[in-house]
């Protein structure tokens, strides 16, 4: 058995984040601990804390990279907990870390994590129907380079199917 695939979910942070996105991101984490994945996400609240609940709550399990020094800044749910120092820019280890990319709703520290990914060559997943950065990108193009499309997904579970489908394709 080689390594788990590892699904980046990025969206909403708790000041933001709506009950939708908070649903739809805990069954992304339950859908991708039912398919053996590993879920990465900001370790924080909202759509994070969602998706690392629904992993947990699925069997699965998540690592939560934080911005500060301090790992207690994680959420109850995160197993594994990365303190980066680093502040916005662990966005970039968030993109990075994931073999693939959902997005749930989200704001502009979405959109970087989102651009990161997709200019590393990820798959990028978008939940439609979240809002946010998710309902602005899905089923197009970030920019002119046109290289794929940011796939869109008509619901959690959906999107994680897609993220685990294509991620495997470059593997």
């Amino acid at each position: 058995m080689g390594r788990r695939i590892q699904v980046s979910v990025v969206g909403y942070n708790e000041d933001s984040c709506t009950k939708e996105a908070y649903d739809a991101a805990y069954r992304v984490g339950k859908a991708v601990a039912a398919k053996g994945g590993l879920v990465v996400c900001g370790g924080l609240g909202g759509v994070m804390e969602a998706v690392c609940k629904g992993a947990r709550d699925g069997g699965g399990h998540s690592l939560g990279i934080v911005p500060s020094a301090d790992a207690a800044q994680a959420n109850l749910h995160c197993d594994v907990v990365v303190a980066t120092g680093l502040g916005n820019a662990r966005n970039f280890l968030v993109a990075y870390s994931g073999d693939a990319m959902v997005i749930v709703g989200g704001g502009a520290g979405t959109l970087i994590e989102a651009a990161a990914a997709y200019q590393a060559g990820k798959p990028v997943v978008a939940v439609r129907g979240t809002g946010g950065v998710a309902d602005d990108l899905a089923g197009k193009f970030i920019d002119a380079r046109r290289s794929s499309k940011v796939i869109d997904a008509a619901g959690p579970e959906a999107a994680v199917e897609k993220a685990i489908e294509e991620a495997g394709k470059g593997r």
